[in-house]
């Protein structure tokens, strides 16, 4: 028995009492978050939207088995933001095509919800009308023409069968609760309302695939409107992508049990927490970036320097020597001792070494 089979079905009930004390503390973190973020700078802020809106793409994309160029998805959102930023590059059509849903359901947060909004961003998920290598429904509903739409995972002839959707002739009509509600119901808290929105339209899982993508897209787009701006400070499918499999487990047990959704709501007030923890060390680390070029301003610095300062700054794996400076580079390993060497003299960069045989190198600290 799957929720949409519940005889008061969409109406749904939880534990405002068990629930209260959690969502008290997120607010309040979400507060002191945008409070700080309110501290900063213009340019600052642009910053910290850019990085968090790639991560929530990217991480998004990667909980439905997806891997984008983080290059691509970074210079798409810049474009569309009107950012300037160094190394922006071509960007695939599938990679416009979220960000522009992304970024519709963030900056128009106050906007209606319609049927003809939810066309166009699914649409955008698939400009080329494929899902891989199978045509796909776009911008319509699913017909179930193959079939019930169900969520099965198992080698062939093994399958599981995680959930199955409400039959195609029930969407129209299941939609239109569901936006009646989303645009007009106001007596809900707007981050509840977020968790409630992500899990009862991806158990409608009204199009034949994106349904997850959307669904989270629409959870932004309520948080966006409970933190009254367009600015996302924190990603929740960046959280949700650490506990996929924990993800996928609550959402299979929340759609198979009763109206009760209290444990779902807990489940993502919790996630929504670490998000803001998470965020509010990015936040640091973009004062950090922001401090030290403003430092080192005025001193010369070829691309490769300014490449690999920002990756060590980032998401640099392991430890920096010549070869991996030229192999990120793509120079030779004579002119990235050479870069380092210049780094060293002006004071930026300071060699470790580790034994008689490597020589590593790392960013001076602060003094």
């Amino acid at each position: 028995m799957y929720l949409y089979n519940n005889q008061d079905w969409p109406i749904f009930r939880w534990n405002s009492e068990k629930l209260l004390s959690l969502l008290s503390h997120v607010r309040n973190r979400q507060g002191k978050l945008l409070g700080k973020m309110g501290a900063l700078g213009f340019e600052l802020r642009n910053d910290a939207n850019l990085e968090i809106l790639t991560m929530e793409i990217l991480k998004s994309t990667e909980i439905e088995g997806e891997i984008l160029d983080k290059g691509q998805v970074r210079s798409s959102i810049a474009r569309r933001l009107g950012l300037e930023i160094s190394g922006l590059v071509y960007s695939e059509r599938n990679v416009d095509g979220i960000v522009d849903l992304m970024i519709d359901a963030t900056k128009n947060f106050n906007e209606e919800l319609t049927k003809e909004r939810l066309f166009s961003w699914h649409a955008a998920l698939f400009p080329t009308g494929k899902s891989g290598m199978y045509n796909i429904i776009t911008g319509n509903w699913r017909d179930d023409s193959t079939g019930p739409m169900q969520v099965v995972s198992g080698a062939l002839g093994k399958e599981k069968v995680h959930y199955q959707a409400p039959p195609a002739v029930q969407i129209e009509n299941e939609m239109r609760m569901f936006l009646d509600w989303f645009n007009l119901e106001e007596n809900t808290d707007l981050v509840l309302k977020a968790a409630i929105a992500h899990l009862w339209f991806v158990t409608i899982h009204p199009f034949e695939d994106g349904n997850g993508r959307i669904s989270r897209a629409l959870s932004d787009m309520l948080l966006a409107r409970s933190d009254e701006q367009s600015f996302r400070f924190y990603s929740m499918s960046t959280q949700i992508r650490k506990e996929r499999n924990l993800y996928y487990d609550i959402l299979e047990k929340s759609q198979k049990g009763t109206l009760d959704i209290t444990n779902w709501l807990e489940w993502f007030l919790n996630s929504l927490l670490h998000s803001i923890e998470n965020s509010e060390k990015l936040l640091e680390k973009i004062i950090y970036k922001h401090a030290f070029w403003f430092k080192y301003s005025n001193i010369n610095m070829n691309e490769r320097q300014r490449k690999i300062i920002n990756l060590l700054m980032d998401d640099f794996e392991g430890v920096l020597k010549t070869t991996k400076w030229a192999k990120i580079c793509k120079c030779s390993q004579d002119t990235a001792l050479r870069d380092i060497q210049d780094l060293i003299n002006k004071g930026i960069m300071v060699k470790k070494e580790q034994g008689s045989r490597s020589t590593n190198y790392e960013l001076k600290t602060s003094e």
